[in-house]
């Protein structure tokens, strides 16, 4: 399901790679972060020539992978043709997505389903119950794996050997003070996560969420991804937060994980 086997991990720093390709993406990404953009200041941002950057834009808008409105460069919707292939890529995504409505009703807060891709988590589907509020998470949002609580159960299922590569490639950077930023901290805190079977997120991702993970496993024992519940912190403590959401999210993925062992 996650495809996150030896085979999908890059070369390493070294390997070459074409430099016109990675201005395009370069180019792509500030657009999203900037939601939008003019030939100058990608320019600025990327460090290259308005020159170049506009010979990019005119090559991506041709193929409908940007739009343009007045000067004014944004991501086009063939991204979203892609992301919906990407998606439905994902073995038994239709026997999670459900479970994760059911979560989100029963417990009145957003649920979230995401797997581990390239040393990310990647959201990859979310329902907000009655009482479900904002946050940064959307469908292919990633994030640190350190910063939330479904990336630290998911990590706390994978070979230390494993956890040292990803944290090797992406680092240990924080999203608010209360982020884990050493990785003998962070090991300290995936012995606690095996230990209980579930992982917390308290102020760790954004001040004032909180959010508590489930792994899902295959039948074979390995992690294929992870369930958060994640809510306010005036909702999401005491043994609600500890004992009940965890209780009634373990309940959900037992049943979920017993359908895809015989389907």
């Amino acid at each position: 399901m996650s495809r996150n086997d030896a085979g999908n991990q890059d070369r390493g720093p070294g390997s070459p790679t074409i430099k016109s390709v990675e201005t395009s993406l370069a180019i792509v990404d500030e657009l999203q972060a900037r939601d939008g953009g003019g030939v100058s200041e990608l320019a600025d941002a990327t460090g290259k020539s308005k020159g170049t950057v506009h010979k990019h834009l005119i090559t991506l808008l041709k193929h409908d992978y940007v739009v343009k409105e007045g000067d004014t460069y944004r991501i086009g919707l063939r991204f979203l043709d892609v992301g919906g292939y990407a998606l439905h890529q994902i073995e038994g995504l239709q026997y999670i997505e459900p479970k994760i409505r059911e979560l989100a009703d029963l417990t009145g807060e957003t649920v979230q389903f995401s797997i581990e891709q390239r040393g990310r988590s990647v959201v990859l589907d979310r329902k907000a119950g009655q009482k479900g509020v904002f946050s940064r998470a959307r469908i292919g949002k990633r994030f640190y794996m350190h910063q939330v609580a479904g990336g630290k159960v998911i990590l706390a299922n994978l070979p230390d050997e494993r956890v040292r590569e990803i944290v090797a490639r992406h680092g240990l950077p924080p999203a608010t003070d209360e982020t884990i930023t050493t990785e003998a901290d962070l090991f300290d805190e995936l012995e606690a996560v095996r230990e209980r079977g579930y992982a917390f997120n308290i102020d760790e991702s954004t001040q004032g969420l909180h959010a508590v993970a489930v792994p899902l496993t295959s039948p074979e024992g390995g992690v294929l991804g992870a369930f958060a519940v994640a809510g306010p912190s005036h909702r999401m403590r005491g043994e609600r937060f500890e004992d009940e959401i965890p209780d009634m999210t373990r309940s959900i993925v037992n049943e979920l994980e017993l359908n895809l062992a015989h389907s």
